[in-house]
């Protein structure tokens, strides 16, 4: 990792020496393994090692970034110095300025464990072995047409400095498997479902063959589905369904949206616009979650912020640039964690048997949805819910609305976050909401 740092800081005194007011850079190195088996059998190996550094340039008003993927010290010299000139030929910004000093201020000292050390040593034999248990665990269905299993490991490091003081470096290994299993249905019908689950410390997963059979339950659940049916009810959305809809909904949260005139957000802050069951919170402190960080890619210290409070939006993403801009103080350029409060002491299982009536999301189908106004139309599979039971699997249907009024309908929030992705999405219950199918 010094090594990294030194060649930030190198590449930022060069900048300066080759005539640039203000340089930043980045450092990085990265290394990936992926297996990949089909129905038990070694189908795929894939390793990716990359390294680069990255120069953001700020001369005579102007700005430029660039990257290279040689960090000789001669090769780095040559590079800084055509990039500084080129920087030259550009077009003023006056919005472009490196981040204010005081932001690099405060960064935690507490350890976020980003790091699994046994990473780096895990062997082929490991990997493989991985394999076979995630496919013992998507057998035992006679209708069983294929089952893909899947196992990677990431290791990254990166080191940044900028001319204005900041110097910072940490590393981080990930882990993910999961697979994907397609069944035989009637006629033609080939259900598929599929598991996967991240984590940055190997003892964070449950057991490999757990993993395996609940992919081969998602698929086997989606036997005998039809389409659903043309109504408005309760919807309750699985928590690994919950993370897309929440990226929907904070996808216009932003100091860029709001200056391109491109966000719902932008009229509801300080406003109850969502349900007062909404509180969620963006935490890049949360010791070995996958979003975690010391800081951001500006080397803004890491702090929680308080996206919604009650229903009332409070902050948005707000980096250096368009912060400027929109005349909006910086808090973060980007998400980390994000964090809901539990509005119930319920997980997924008692919200369903609290339910009367309503429809199931276990997954989403495509669709879009419009950061201007809110308006959205997503596919959906899942499940009828009758009396807190589910009755019938389906799927081929939509639902339509508004984000601004679906999250005003937010009804309960579950204490069951799915911690294995940077979004830690729980139950969500929706009132009144609209699907469209037969």
């Amino acid at each position: 990792m010094s090594e990294l740092l030194t060649r930030a800081q190198d590449a930022v005194r060069l900048a300066q020496s080759s005539g640039a007011q203000g340089a930043w850079a980045s450092a990085s190195r990265s290394r990936k393994v992926e297996f990949t088996a089909r129905d038990g059998e070694l189908e795929k190996v894939q390793e990716d090692t990359s390294r680069s550094v990255s120069l953001q340039l700020y001369v005579d008003g102007r700005y430029s970034s660039h990257s290279t993927t040689s960090l000789t010290p001669a090769r780095l010299k040559s590079f800084v110095a055509e990039a500084v000139e080129l920087t030259r030929a550009l077009a003023p910004d006056e919005h472009r300025q490196l981040p204010d000093p005081a932001l690099f201020e405060g960064v935690t000292e507490t350890d976020l464990k980003l790091v699994d050390g046994t990473i780096a040593s895990i062997t082929r034999d490991q990997r493989m072995a991985w394999l076979k248990e995630l496919f013992e665990g998507t057998r035992g269905h006679d209708g069983t047409i294929s089952a893909t299993t899947y196992a990677s490991d990431h290791q990254s490091e990166r080191a940044m400095a900028s001319s204005n003081g900041f110097a910072g470096a940490y590393d981080g290994t990930q882990v993910w498997v999961g697979a994907e299993v397609t069944v035989q249905d009637e006629g033609d019908k080939r259900p598929e479902g599929g598991h996967w689950l991240g984590v940055r410390h190997l003892d964070g997963f449950p057991s490999m063959q757990a993993v395996g059979a609940e992919a081969l339950k998602k698929a086997t659940d989606r036997l005998g589905s039809v389409q659903g049916p043309t109504e408005r009810t309760r919807m309750i959305v699985d928590p690994q369904a919950g993370g897309r809809l929440l990226s929907y909904l904070l996808r216009p949260a932003s100091a860029r949206a709001f200056h391109q005139g491109k966000s719902f957000w932008k009229a509801a802050m300080g406003n109850e616009a969502f349900s007062k069951a909404l509180t969620m919170v963006d935490d890049p402190l949360l010791p070995g979650a996958l979003g975690s960080r010391l800081f951001d890619g500006e080397g803004i210290a890491s702090k929680p912020l308080t996206l919604v409070e009650a229903g009332v939006p409070q902050n948005v993403y707000v980096d250096t640039y368009y912060g400027r801009k929109a005349g909006m103080t910086p808090t973060t350029g980007g998400r980390s964690n994000i964090t809901l409060k539990p509005s119930v002491d319920k997980d997924l299982a008692g919200l369903l048997a609290d339910t009367g009536e309503g429809i199931y999301v276990t997954s989403w189908l495509g669709g879009n949805s419009d950061s201007t106004t809110g308006d959205f139309s997503f596919g959906l599979r899942g499940h009828v819910v009758h009396k807190g039971q589910l009755v019938k699997t389906v799927g081929e249907m939509n639902v339509t609305g508004n984000l601004t009024e679906l999250f005003a309908n937010l009804s309960a929030v579950g204490n069951d976050p799915w911690v294995y992705r940077s979004t830690q999405s729980p139950t969500l219950v929706f009132d009144g909401v609209q699907f469209s199918g037969a």
